[in-house]
């Protein structure tokens, strides 16, 4: 296949890979094939529709090694699903009467693009499967290679998303200063919530991360100075029931034996309940041109610190949201390394025009392919049983 112009986006939210993804896929290109042309459309597939894209040039090819360092998208994000018109005539990305997906061909054939890399979560992978299977039924040749980016580690068949092991990591590093407030009140609840719709990988890994920092410290009891004081004591995930008034009679022995208690609590951890709350008291539930529940605007964390205060006797509760700190980190070295492996695969695959979104494909003894889009969906469950979550959940005395 003859690559004449190769194109890039970033969409949805951040993740702590998509600078070093874009800084990966230009590296790639400049080695095997330094004669071809590479465009990236500004702010995902808003700049694809309304036709906003910026040129890389020599300078940007020869500094893209510097994109590593950082954190957020050099070509900016936005939330835009093709096959969702009203939203997108909302917006003023096309026009009444205008099928995105159309407007997004012509634009990739106007702009005589040979290769389109997508790099995004769920939603951005099945919004590239439905642009390649309209692109394929128009007879429109281009090949979409799609990388796999979202905290939650939830897109199957993948193994593991690029960026959450940074996310996770970042996670117990604003854990580390924001559970020290454990010693500003006496029984002070502290609620450490994070991102994470419906997979609770994320919260698992950062309250694992995070109990292991707790466990490297030394610490001066004989002070007040206490392990237990900023350990985990409960870590909520929405594929584990919370028997509520179960968990609350073990924490609030906690609280009267060490005068806090810190729970580690996934955004989507119990949202049926609070949306039927809501529901019921005839307040409309907010959701995003995909019909997800915006959960920043339904606000479990304050809901579930609500429900657990007075069970606990606390005498200050907290909410703290880690999301935004964790997901707009650079990468750490171990998801550049994934990066790396994955961004070079992209670029192979392209050359050859074999689409599909690359990673370690859970189905075909995690090999790293280009999986192909009718298989790509979101919404992979958090394994609970894994042994290191189990131990978790033991060492903190939670069942």
């Amino acid at each position: 296949m003859t690559v004449r112009t190769v194109a890039m986006l970033t969409a949805g939210g951040l993740a702590p890979c998509l600078s070093s993804a874009v800084g990966g896929l230009i590296q790639r290109y400049t080695e095997l094939a330094p004669d071809v042309r590479i465009i990236a459309y500004r702010n995902g597939y808003a700049g694809l529709l309304t036709g906003d894209s910026i040129e890389v040039t020599p300078e940007v090819r020869e500094r893209a090694h510097l994109l590593h360092r950082f954190g957020g998208s050099p070509i900016g994000n936005s939330r835009v699903k093709l096959t969702n018109v009203e939203d997108c005539v909302r917006r003023g990305l096309v026009e009444e009467g205008q099928d995105p997906l159309h407007v997004a061909a012509e634009r990739l054939t106007t702009d005589g693009v040979d290769v389109l890399h997508t790099i995004g979560g769920d939603d951005t992978n099945t919004t590239a499967a439905d642009l390649a299977a309209y692109l394929h039924e128009n007879d429109y040749e281009l090949t979409v290679v799609g990388l796999p980016k979202t905290i939650d580690n939830d897109v199957v068949p993948i193994r593991q998303s690029l960026g959450a092991w940074t996310a996770a990591e970042q996670g117990s590093r604003y854990a580390q200063n924001i559970i020290a407030e454990h010693t500003s009140n006496p029984r002070m609840l502290i609620v450490h919530e994070v991102m994470g719709r419906n997979c609770g990988w994320l919260t698992g890994a950062t309250a694992e991360a995070y109990h292991r920092w707790v466990g490297e410290q030394e610490y001066v009891p004989g002070i007040g100075n206490d392990q237990r004081g900023w350990d985990v004591h409960a870590v909520f995930v929405p594929e584990r029931h919370i028997d509520l008034h179960a968990e609350a009679e073990r924490l609030r022995a906690v609280m009267d034996e060490v005068g806090c208690v810190n729970i580690f609590l996934s955004e989507g951890a119990g949202v049926s309940e609070v949306v039927a709350e809501l529901e019921s008291a005839g307040q409309e539930v907010p959701r995003d041109p995909f019909g997800h529940v915006q959960l920043d605007k339904v606000n479990p964390g304050a809901w579930f610190a609500k429900q657990f205060a007075d069970l606990l006797g606390a005498e200050k509760t907290m909410v703290q949201k880690s999301g935004y700190f964790s997901r707009s980190a650079p990468a750490n070295e171990r998801d550049l390394a994934l990066i790396k492996e994955c961004t070079d695969l992209a670029v192979d695959c392209a050359m050859r025009g074999e689409s599909g979104v690359i990673g370690h494909d859970e189905e075909q003894g995690d090999t790293l392919r280009a999986i192909e889009f009718p298989r790509i969906r979101g919404g992979k469950p958090f394994d609970t049983s894994a042994p290191w979550f189990s131990e978790l959940l033991a060492s903190i005395g939670q069942a």
